[in-house]
């Protein structure tokens, strides 16, 4: 809880995000070519770090408490936005975030077996607090990513908010930290099987304390923005939608987004650009997420 990262701090750091405009969809050249989809965003906090298993194990207790904690109805908007509405829904033009809804708390079950049966042998989440603690939680569904952001005092990061965070907003990098290639060292991302030493994957060893890769800071500081693993967005996957000014897409269908790459992936995943997908109900090896706060 309070050793992440190489100078051993808080893991629950959050930083602020300059608002602005940039473009979704780019590509990179010298610089940014092909400008599309632009995209306008108020300044908020995201995390510094990925949530951490000590972090989640908090959550996972709370849980376990009593009858169970549950999200209150409509918790974990961005109340910041638009006189409290919070974002505006780009797949609804003239409605707005929902935030949490009661008939999603069945799909919060955070258990020993949920967090590790069908994430084996990559699972990071231990049932006592083990060495794992400072590793990023994975096997967790979208909903109790988001159950966990509201728990904490955030919301989970609009697709648009991450990658703006990632891409360093107008100068809308490469890669988080620019344009210096990931490599093979872990000092970047952490990604390709290359932690802890170039080897096939080989189970949650090859997953990283968060933090580990100090040199793929992005603008405002955020760590882990490229590998380790996949992060949770708020948004359905769809096509973008234009003009975008504080929005989601928030019209129910398949799949919810993920961003960022992940430990065994390549290089074409660590750019902000690249889009994931999967189902919110799936637990998965390679994904995890990190909170985004009021500014």
């Amino acid at each position: 809880m309070t050793n992440c990262g190489a100078s051993g701090e808080t893991c629950c750091a959050s930083l602020e995000v300059q608002g602005g405009t940039y473009f979704r969809t780019y590509n990179y050249g010298s610089s940014p070519t092909a400008e599309a989809d632009p995209a306008t965003l108020s300044t908020f906090r995201l995390d510094k770090y990925l949530v951490t298993v000590g972090r989640f194990r908090r959550f996972v207790n709370a849980w376990n408490g009593g009858s169970g904690w549950t999200p209150v109805a409509r918790a974990g908007k961005h109340v910041h936005l638009n006189g409290g509405a919070g974002l505006a829904n780009s797949g609804a033009p003239g409605t707005y975030e929902t935030g949490w809804v009661a008939p999603d708390d069945v799909n919060v079950a955070p258990t020993d077996v949920n967090l590790t049966a069908t994430c084996e042998p990559y699972a990071t989440w231990t049932p006592t607090a083990a060495g794992n603690e400072n590793l990023p939680i994975i096997c967790v569904d979208w909903f109790e990513a988001y159950a966990f952001c509201i728990w904490d005092g955030g919301f989970l990061p609009s697709e648009a908010e991450w990658e703006y965070a990632a891409a360093g907003g107008r100068q809308q990098r490469l890669y988080p930290w620019g344009a210096a290639s990931p490599g093979t060292d872990n000092q970047h991302a952490i990604y390709g099987c290359f932690y802890p030493h170039i080897s096939p994957c080989s189970g949650f060893t090859s997953i990283a304390p968060v933090g580990t890769a100090t040199a793929g800071a992005g603008l405002w500081g955020q760590l882990d923005l490229a590998g380790d693993v996949w992060e949770w967005n708020l948004d359905w996957d769809s096509a973008y939608v234009d003009p975008c000014t504080d929005c989601a897409y928030l019209a129910a269908a398949s799949n919810r987004i993920n961003r960022g790459g992940y430990f065994s992936g390549d290089a074409a995943s660590l750019v902000p650009s690249d889009r994931g997908s999967c189902t919110p109900e799936g637990r998965f090896t390679d994904i995890g997420f990190r909170c985004a706060r009021t500014p």
